[in-house]
């Protein structure tokens, strides 16, 4: 099967990540031919992750776009599915779900988006996600990466039985570092990762190191990531006096040896779906403090496979991180069965084989359309 994922993208981040996986699974587990298509978007600045893509092995086609929808982009994409003869057009995002459905509308290509997160972020993103519901009825199939997803679009009228949920995955032999092999120090490293934008609440993360330097005054916090926040966030630091004990990292694309070099690892978001940097984190070996959005309950069992605190509540992330801090056997512990939880559950290769009943379906679905057309041609 000759598969093309489209995306378009600000960074490098969770969405990324699956498709990455995904790509690789589909590849060399299954045999696919693979390519991810990227919108290079002249309107927002560069980001590289085309390139971040190929680094990472994935065959990549770039796709110049002047404006979020461009009617040229359109038809040199419904042209390039004809030429490179896809089998499957499969969508991640708003814009790539719309233009994506209008270049193969009329087409013999079954169409799959998944909806890894509607983030409502501006009115601008807002009212693109609106238009996104809307087109996402008229697709094949549309998988959600958490339950609370999948709600949404079926609130949005998405008919409830184009609608899958799939837990994300991530390439195990990627992330494999044991508490036991971690660098030893005298000061314990707290650390986070993810784009700096409000969802992620990282001003929630910086007022808990607030409160945790005030009884462990050695700690050390990482902030791994970058965003249209950061000037704010680092602001935010000095007010509260603790820039000194706070390093903005920026973007890493070796996230692999950022976990190894935590000690706890946190995420403080207020929205999620099913967050890649909770799996990479669990699966280096790493104690987890989350907030209970999304699927992370699928993942954290409180105080067994790591540590659930509500979101926007900066005492009780504080709490729980001051809970592992006095009690270094809790943390091995729930480090340990957070490790062992995303390996039964969280791997691409289950994952990708998830993917794979579904494109199943869409392709013998199809071939049954097209058997239909060709015998009414023969009958008239």
């Amino acid at each position: 099967m000759k598969i093309l994922h489209l995306i378009s993208s600000g960074g490098f981040y969770g969405a990324e990540s699956v498709i990455t996986a995904l790509s690789r699974e589909q590849t060399q587990r299954y045999g696919h031919v693979v390519q991810v298509g990227v919108f290079e978007n002249e309107h927002a600045p560069a980001n590289h992750v085309a390139d971040e893509f190929e680094a990472r092995g994935v065959h990549v086609v770039r796709i110049p776009c002047r404006r979020r929808i461009d009617l040229r982009t359109i038809g040199e994409l419904r042209r390039s599915l004809y030429r490179e003869g896809f089998d499957l057009l499969h969508t991640h995002g708003y814009k790539a779900d719309i233009c994506g459905y209008l270049a193969a509308r009329r087409m013999s290509v079954p169409l799959l988006a998944t909806s890894h997160h509607w983030t409502g972020q501006t009115r601008a993103v807002r009212f693109y996600e609106f238009l996104d519901g809307l087109f996402l009825r008229s697709f094949d199939a549309v998988v959600a990466v958490s339950e609370k997803i999948a709600r949404e679009l079926c609130h949005a009228g998405v008919p409830k039985d184009k609608v899958t949920v799939i837990d994300n995955g991530i390439d195990l032999s990627r992330y494999n570092t044991m508490v036991s092999e971690r660098r030893t120090r005298d000061q314990l490293l707290i650390g986070t990762a993810g784009r700096l934008v409000e969802q992620k609440g990282m001003k929630y993360f910086l007022r808990a190191a607030q409160q945790l330097l005030k009884e462990f005054p050695d700690l050390l916090f990482a902030i791994v990531g970058d965003g249209p926040d950061r000037d704010a966030l680092e602001q935010l630091a000095k007010e509260l006096q603790i820039e000194k004990s706070v390093c903005f990292m920026g973007s890493h694309s070796d996230m692999a040896s950022v976990y190894a070099s935590l000690d706890i690892f946190v995420l403080a978001s207020i929205a999620e779906g099913m967050p890649m940097a909770a799996l990479e984190a669990m699966a280096s070996g790493l104690p987890v403090v989350a907030t209970n959005v999304g699927a992370m309950s699928k993942l954290i069992i409180s105080a067994k496979t790591g540590m659930l605190v509500q979101p926007t509540n900066v005492d009780e992330l504080a709490e729980a991180l001051v809970r592992l801090l006095r009690d270094p056997e809790l943390r091995k512990r729930v480090a340990r069965n957070g490790k062992q939880r995303v390996h039964e559950r969280f791997s691409s290769a289950i994952m990708a084989q998830n993917y794979e009943k579904i494109y199943g379906q869409l392709m013998a679905r199809n071939s049954r359309a097209l058997g239909a057309v060709s015998v009414a041609d023969q009958g008239a």
